[in-house]
């Protein structure tokens, strides 16, 4: 008769079975599917406590359990490719106790006193693939799939500009192995993303989850269209060919047109001071913690390894990761929460926005309890009801969000949400426009409509009034002061009440009226933005009032006159006349007249003496970063008016990005794509000469 298992060894085994099953589910449904069951974190917190299982009960660690295994079963849509040599994965830590314990155990592996480098990378957030290149030229790509055997997606990489079919250079081996990450630029991301949800399309949950989904569109030309990318960071099976070191061989990578991140850095102990290994290998930890939204593409960690590769082989591998290499995991950008209520709010054109009323969670070091729902079809796409478990991100700069809910912890009653028939501000009917997303209040005189609105009119890209803040324009809505944009302008007849209001001061209110003459005065485009109508941001305000000339003309314009201009295409020509059709609208054109404001387009910058108009035309810039001699408004209009299109993203067709002090993301991704970059001495050379230096 068998022993009966002790009852602390069978509450193990169950445990670890129900922890081996949600590990396995996860995999598959992150590396397959492309649709995590979790965010990052959770699943780290399972597999932590899966391997700590194991190292209490090592009879539990068998050839089948989760931590000896990589990756997930394949997706058998693509044809399987066995990898020359395995793909494994990285052991994580997640504080310096842990970096220092895993540098502790290299250190014994090694020799005595063996001089010791790391190379610290950036852990890219994306899809792990392998680039085999026979003879220098891309025989293969694959994914990770299992870790022994990926899927076969050669036709969909080859599609992605960042990976040279040829390699760059004559020295190359019989075959090499280059392992790297497939990821989208973040930027590029976000603006698919934006007009995916104009479009009324569902938003991709996030760059990595978009980039695994892209990669697995069976027609390649699918995955042509979306911007992807790619960076290198290691090799797998390599002949004809030796390297003493990694940074040599990242140093060949680069030279041979694969891109590698260049935030690489090498930390060295000749000496054996392994604690000022350790403070180097932390330093660079804690910047780029800090700085994880400073690069063009999402981060989850930084990825340590031991630079001599001879060293590399006297560590050697444990059955699914290296002894020379870990993956240091940053505080994670998701969150679980719970999402209480739904909202809506309406914005200055009218536009209906859901957002998310959340438990507060911190996110990326942010205390969240607001995120963006987007729209209607996007609540229903990412199927969110009030009372969710939701996980919510928030990357970089960008307005958190609301990634989908947790299924598996929804309450039975949960109901599906659907936007209310009238707006809660006014109580006028909400509607959406045919073939548009989002819904609409028509209502002009909305309360909330009308905030927004006074906010945005006295904002600087719009008439930039000084003094006129969000909490200003509330007092004076409050107190009855404004009642539409035009009241504005009528504020000087009212000096007295604004002196009377509680801690007004004269020289406050003298400041807000001189702020309000100098209004007067802005230019036909700014007043054209500050009348918020659909659709018509600054760049195509400012093309519609040079065609144009005046408001006069713009008023009086057919659909068909308005499309006719170059760049204003048949949304933004519909949106304006109908906004000028709209009675009410007719109206507060008719009192901003009379009070004075600007009705013809400015066009000295064009009359300057010396300015040939057309020096620029046909070529695009990007302005980003702090110019010592010009402000960006400035910078722009020198290039408008010269004939230049100044646009707020950098593509491949830009012909230059002028960069100044803390240009953030648009200078690394011109440098990317190779896109000529002009500090403040070479702009002025252009707009001199027309021609880029150099």
């Amino acid at each position: 008769m068998a022993a009966a298992v002790p009852a602390h060894l069978a509450e193990a085994r169950t445990r670890h079975d129900e922890l081996s099953r949600r590990v396995r589910d996860a995999r598959y449904r992150y590396y397959v599917l492309s649709d995590p069951p979790m965010s990052d974190a959770e699943f780290d917190a399972l597999f932590a406590e899966l391997l700590s299982l194991e190292e209490a009960h090592p009879q539990l660690a068998t050839g089948n359990s989760p931590t000896q295994q990589v990756g997930a079963p394949l997706d058998t849509a693509f044809p399987p490719f066995r990898h020359p040599q395995p793909m494994r994965s990285l052991d994580n830590a997640f504080s310096r106790d842990e970096l220092e314990a895993w540098l502790q155990r290299v250190v014994r592996g090694l020799a005595p006193d063996a001089p010791l480098a790391l190379v610290c990378e950036l852990k890219i957030d994306g899809v792990a693939v392998n680039l085999v290149y026979r003879d220098g030229v891309l025989e293969t790509a694959a994914t990770r799939g299992d870790g022994s055997v990926g899927e076969n997606v050669t036709a969909q990489i080859a599609t992605i500009a960042a990976v040279p079919y040829r390699l760059a250079t004559e020295d190359v081996p019989t075959l090499v192995e280059v392992r790297g990450e497939v990821y989208y630029p973040l930027e590029a991301f976000e603006a698919m993303n934006a007009a995916r949800i104009e479009q009324g399309e569902e938003a991709f949950m996030n760059p990595r989850n978009a980039a695994s989904g892209a990669l697995r569109q069976k027609d390649p030309e699918v995955t042509r269209q979306r911007p992807l990318s790619v960076w290198c960071h290691g090799f797998g099976a390599v002949e004809g060919m030796r390297f003493g070191r990694w940074s040599q061989a990242l140093a060949w990578l680069r030279d041979a047109g694969l891109p590698t991140a260049i935030e690489t850095r090498v930390v060295e102990a000749g000496d054996g001071d392994h604690t000022r290994l350790l403070d180097e290998v932390w330093d660079f930890v804690a910047h780029w913690t800090e700085a994880r939204h400073r690069v063009p593409y999402e981060i989850d960690g930084v990825v340590v390894k031991v630079d001599d590769l001879a060293q590399r082989e006297e560590l050697g591998f444990t059955a699914r990761a290296p002894r020379w290499a870990i993956a240091y995991k940053m505080p994670p950008v998701e969150q679980e929460t719970t999402l209480e209520r739904i909202e809506v709010n309406v914005g200055r054109t009218g536009k209906v926005t859901p957002y998310a009323v959340l438990e507060p969670v911190v996110v990326a070091g942010t205390r969240i309890t607001y995120a963006t729902l987007h729209n209607e079809i996007q609540v229903h796409a990412k199927d969110v009801r009030e009372g969710d478990r939701v996980m919510v991100r928030r990357a970089g700069d960008v307005i958190p969000e609301v990634v989908g809910p947790v299924p598996s912890k929804r309450r039975p009653d949960a109901q599906p949400w659907s936007m209310p028939a009238t707006c809660p501000f006014c109580g006028q009917p909400l509607t959406r426009p045919e073939g548009e997303a989002h819904h609409v209040d028509e209502n002009v005189d909305c309360p909330n409509r009308l905030l927004e609105s006074l906010s945005h009119l006295a904002g600087r890209g719009a008439l930039d009034i000084e003094g006129l803040g969000e909490q200003t324009v509330e007092l004076l809505v409050e107190r009855g002061l404004v009642t539409n944009l035009a009241d504005v302008f009528r504020l000087p007849e009212h000096r007295e009440e604004l002196l009377a209001l509680e801690k007004w001061g004269e020289k406050r209110v003298d400041n807000l009226l001189a702020g309000i003459e100098e209004a007067r005065q802005r230019p036909l485009d700014r007043v054209l933005v500050a009348c918020n109508i659909r659709h018509l941001g600054p760049t195509y305000a400012k093309l519609l009032a040079w065609a144009m000339g005046s408001l006069e003309a713009i008023r009086a314009a057919t659909p068909d006159e308005l499309e006719a201009i170059d760049g204003i295409g048949p949304t933004i020509a519909a949106a304006v006349h109908a906004w000028f059709a709209t009675p009410r609208n007719a109206e507060l054109v008719d009192e901003l007249v009379a009070l004075g404001v600007t009705t013809r387009a400015e066009q000295a910058a064009v009359e300057e003496p010396g300015v040939d108009a057309e020096l620029l035309a046909g070529r695009t810039f990007v302005v980003t970063g702090t110019l010592e001699g010009f402000t960006r408004d400035e910078a722009r209009a020198a290039l408008e008016a010269r004939g230049a299109k100044v646009t707020g993203s950098v593509s491949k067709r830009t012909t230059a990005v002028v960069a100044g002090e803390s240009p953030g993301s648009k200078l690394a991704k011109a440098e990317d794509l190779g896109v000529p970059v002009l500090d403040e001495a070479g702009l002025r050379a252009v707009l001199g000469t027309g021609e880029l230096p150099g």
